[in-house]
């Protein structure tokens, strides 16, 4: 379930905004291509919140993804989609995210051929709680070291989301998950 109302900006290939569109009609066998975001929310163990999307999730469901993703609104800074949608999905007030990849772009078409074409930038943030997340869009949720996670993607890619598996393999997302404090 989205949240109400909730609008996606559709881009041009320059990734100007061209428009908006209700997100329940954006993804489809033929999404256009929009914004997102991709958030990695830490611990104080700097442990990753990985999260599993909930069967009932139109595209990759079932699949272990990074903490949360979304779309910011018409008119709202990335920083604040980004809190408000962890607040949302996950129960989680966020520490001030930190923008660390803003060129990721990628293109993925799940087995139920709804597609994903989506200019998503990687933001990185702290919590101290414990999520409560919304069962419509997280069935699961583990805690796990870094290292855990890159073996985990390495050996078995398919059981991750194809945007968590293409982050992972970015230069800037690693150098920052490099230089967490362990």
């Amino acid at each position: 379930m989205n949240q109400p109302d909730e609008q996606v900006l559709l881009l041009d290939d320059n990734l100007r905004v061209i428009g908006t569109e209700a997100k329940s009609r954006v993804h489809s066998d033929h999404t256009p291509l929009h914004l997102a975001f991709s958030s990695y929310v830490f611990n104080q163990r700097n442990e990753l919140l990985l999260t599993r999307r909930a069967l009932s999730k139109k595209a990759w469901p079932g699949v272990w993804t990074n903490s949360a993703c979304g779309h910011p609104m018409p008119n709202e800074e990335m920083s604040d989609a980004v809190r408000r949608r962890c607040q949302w999905e996950l129960g989680l007030t966020i520490s001030q995210p930190q923008l660390i990849d803003n060129d990721y772009r990628y293109f993925a078409v799940d087995a139920s051929g709804i597609i994903e074409n989506e200019y998503c930038p990687v933001w990185f943030t702290r919590t101290d709680s414990e999520p409560q997340p919304r069962p419509d869009e997280v069935m699961d949720y583990s805690w796990v070291p870094v290292v855990r996670l890159l073996a985990g993607v390495s050996a078995i890619p398919a059981a991750y989301s194809p945007w968590l598996v293409g982050q992972l393999a970015r230069p800037a997302i690693r150098r920052a998950l490099e230089t967490l404090p362990l």
